[in-house]
């Protein structure tokens, strides 16, 4: 019975007007997601589920936990920035196994306690948006972490400590 009524919880969730909604296009694995995480001070499990697994390693598969408060920061950009089309993911979860790997074959540029393991960092850009835009958007709202990769076009986000690069 409450398999029949999921489409219509999620359209009815999805029009509530304290409803948060995220669009993404994750740039290795090809997949697609929107969705409603969120309403009012409450995450919707299921949402944070399908979060979870759209941005998972994509070199291993491996599925992490990622923070919710960064889906709030990506909200955030995205209200500030009025950008109508998904993020553009280019990394989200890391294990901790792919974080080493990509250490030792990049020649720098990968934290050795990077925020990816932890769920708490993405790296994006935003079409129709100047990636210098997005990340003076994101140091504006003063939270966590922002990198700026000009050369690779994207901006790295995270949950952690204010800092920027």
């Amino acid at each position: 019975m409450a398999g029949t009524l999921l489409p219509f919880a999620r359209s009815a969730v999805a029009g509530l007007p304290d409803a948060r909604a995220l669009s993404f296009s994750h740039t290795h694995t090809g997949e697609n997601l929107t969705l409603t995480y969120a309403v009012g001070e409450n995450y919707l499990p299921e949402a944070l589920s399908a979060l979870n697994h759209f941005l998972r390693d994509h070199y291993s598969g491996v599925v992490g936990s990622i923070d919710p408060h960064l889906f709030d920061l990506l909200f955030r950009l995205q209200c500030e920035l009025g950008g109508s089309e998904p993020f553009q993911v280019i990394s989200g979860y890391r294990s901790p196994l792919t974080n080493m790997t990509l250490r030792q074959t990049r020649g720098g540029g990968v934290a050795k306690h990077s925020l990816h393991m932890e769920g708490k960092a993405i790296d994006l850009r935003l079409p129709g948006v100047p990636l210098s835009d997005l990340r003076d958007v994101a140091l504006s709202l003063r939270v966590g972490g922002v990198g700026y990769y000009q050369t690779e076009q994207f901006v790295h986000v995270d949950t952690g400590r204010l800092r920027n690069w």
